[in-house]
């Protein structure tokens, strides 16, 4: 028996995982293979009369629960841009735990949306480019950023400046500059592949009096892109210190119908791939 599970990094804000369950709700309907939302983090801390009377259980809890049900495979479905920590490290840590006290359960992890070592796939791109076209209606050739958290993994950074150099040839007649920032980074060196941060290229003199579109690289609403977030702030701050500087938000990437072709698409390969043995944590049994 298996069971499929579309899974996100979690929030402790409602809207994301009302967005995944969403998303999982769709995904089902257009493969025909009922899809599950479940999170690494976080969400099980959020009350569940903030998620219609449903708590939500964090992946590992949810994943032991199956196995004793009787669920012998997983197929995860990673809502994640790149290759994050989360996905390379914890998610193994957590499954492999669950391994070692079911260990006739198997594992097929899928790629995440984004793999920049296959056939190019310009789908993400394109969907980003609907995003920022909604968003500078009535504008003359803004400068466009496409903006992300920021990683301590220089693989997640390159996937974002992978979608960058898609965006500028998409872009190329109704932009007049592509180019790409991270909200946040680390201290010290070896973190400076994350630059420019986004304050700081809003602050830019180049940019002063401009248009700008974010293009928001961020799945699902959070403490970071969500109403009144991170990202926001940023914004707000940079207008109020330039003058004549306006900086327009797209939709998140995760409110995009687009998306589920592409983790349809995920969903085939995990499905047709081989189970992926999971290490298991020091010390496991």
């Amino acid at each position: 028996m298996k069971r499929i599970l579309l899974v996100d990094n979690g929030s402790l804000r409602a809207q994301a995982t009302l967005n995944l369950r969403r998303l999982a709700g769709e995904l089902a309907r257009m493969t025909g293979e009922p899809v599950e939302a479940a999170s690494l983090l976080h969400s099980h801390k959020i009350p569940a009369e903030k998620l219609g009377g449903d708590k939500a259980v964090t992946l590992g809890p949810l994943a032991n629960r199956l196995a004793e049900e009787g669920v012998t495979e997983l197929i995860i479905l990673p809502f994640f841009f790149g290759p994050s920590q989360a996905l390379t490290h914890y998610l193994p840590e957590r499954l492999g735990e669950v391994q070692a006290s079911h260990p006739e359960l198997s594992v097929k992890v899928a790629l995440p949306l984004v793999d920049t070592l296959t056939t190019l796939d310009l789908r993400l791109a394109r969907l980003l480019a609907d995003n920022v076209r909604e968003a500078m209606a009535g504008m003359q050739r803004p400068t466009v950023v496409l903006v992300d958290h920021g990683s301590p993994i220089p693989e997640v950074s390159a996937v974002r400046n992978y979608l960058s150099g898609q965006l500028v040839a998409l872009l190329e007649e109704e932009a007049s500059c592509v180019t790409f920032a991270s909200m946040e980074r680390r201290e010290g060196d070896e973190y400076r592949f994350n630059e420019p941060l986004l304050a700081d290229l809003l602050a830019s003199p180049a940019l002063d009096g401009r248009e700008v579109v974010l293009a928001m690289l961020f799945l699902s609403p959070g403490r970071h892109a969500g109403e009144g977030g991170d990202i926001a702030e940023i914004c707000e701050g940079a207008m109020a210190q330039s003058t004549g500087l306006r900086v327009v938000t797209t939709r998140l990437v995760g409110e995009h119908d687009g998306i589920l072709e592409i983790l349809a698409t995920r969903l085939a390969e995990g499905l047709a791939g081989e189970p992926l043995l999971l290490e298991r944590p020091a010390g496991g049994g």
